[in-house]
């Protein structure tokens, strides 16, 4: 299957890079670690100004639907809210990354509310076949030469077929290989104090990643491979994830009881 090609990237140019946080838990998040790490690799190899917005702590309200922003207008919402500062910023940078969580093999609430009031960056749809490759939608401003990139992290001790779902969504949004993804399994780890040092040591290679995409613009299919090999063997991380569980129980069961107390 034909894949958009990859624009040229010139590494002496100063970067704007956008992160869009799409976790419900803030600062908290595991996948922003992930995120982080992979920032840490690029400004540490590349001249760039990094933006960061909490999709949590944004105002941005449901798509009504209307196709206002392709009937009446020549692109804008007609909703006032936080989702007009997402799309400039978008407009004004150079690497977009989106940052969130996989949610019921899925992207969660929040992200899938911005995702659709995003649909005035996109043309009318007008009877249109899709072209393998290319977005089936073509976009109204030119992001020929951004890179998007989607980071995200799964409880699931593997990162495929979960994804797929998720994945096919992108490919009719940017047309396949017209971004890239890297995906982290066994995400419940990060929550998980005892595992800090650990964790830390396998966030490397996600810093040694954004290295790689600061000198090249794009990560190579043997990164991306690597980065999706999990943490701990599949019979470790039965283990830790049947002990998450009993602390879940327990910590309910007190707060059951806390709760009949009062």
């Amino acid at each position: 299957m034909e894949e958009k090609s990859i624009p040229v990237w010139d590494a002496s140019k100063p970067k704007k890079i956008y992160v869009i946080n799409g976790s419900p838990q803030r600062n908290a998040s595991g996948t922003m670690r992930v995120t982080n790490a992979f920032l840490k690799g690029i400004e540490n190899n590349c001249e760039c100004e990094t933006q960061i917005d909490t999709l949590s702590d944004m105002n941005v309200k449901m798509c009504y639907g209307c196709l206002s922003c392709w009937g009446r207008t020549d692109g804008t919402c007609i909703i006032d809210d936080d989702i007009v500062k997402i799309k400039q910023r978008i407009l004004d940078s150079d690497v977009i990354i989106a940052s969130f969580p996989l949610y019921f093999f899925g992207m969660p609430g929040s992200v899938k509310n911005m995702t659709d009031r995003l649909l005035s960056t996109m043309l009318p749809y007008r009877g249109e076949r899709p072209v393998a490759g290319l977005p089936y939608h073509e976009f109204r401003y030119d992001f020929s030469e951004k890179k998007f990139l989607l980071i995200s992290t799964c409880g699931f001790g593997q990162t495929l077929p979960t994804y797929n779902a998720l994945l096919a969504q992108y490919d009719c949004i940017f047309g396949r290989g017209g971004y890239q993804v890297l995906l982290c399994p066994q995400g419940k780890v990060f929550s998980t104090p005892e595992l800090s040092a650990r964790v830390d040591i396998y966030l490397e290679k996600y810093t040694a990643a954004g290295k790689e995409f600061a000198e090249n613009g794009v990560i190579s299919d043997e990164t991306i491979k690597f980065l999706q090999e999990p943490i701990f063997d599949e019979r470790r991380f039965h283990l830790l994830i049947d002990e998450f569980w009993r602390n879940e129980r327990e910590i309910g069961a007190k707060q059951h009881i806390d709760k009949a107390k009062n």
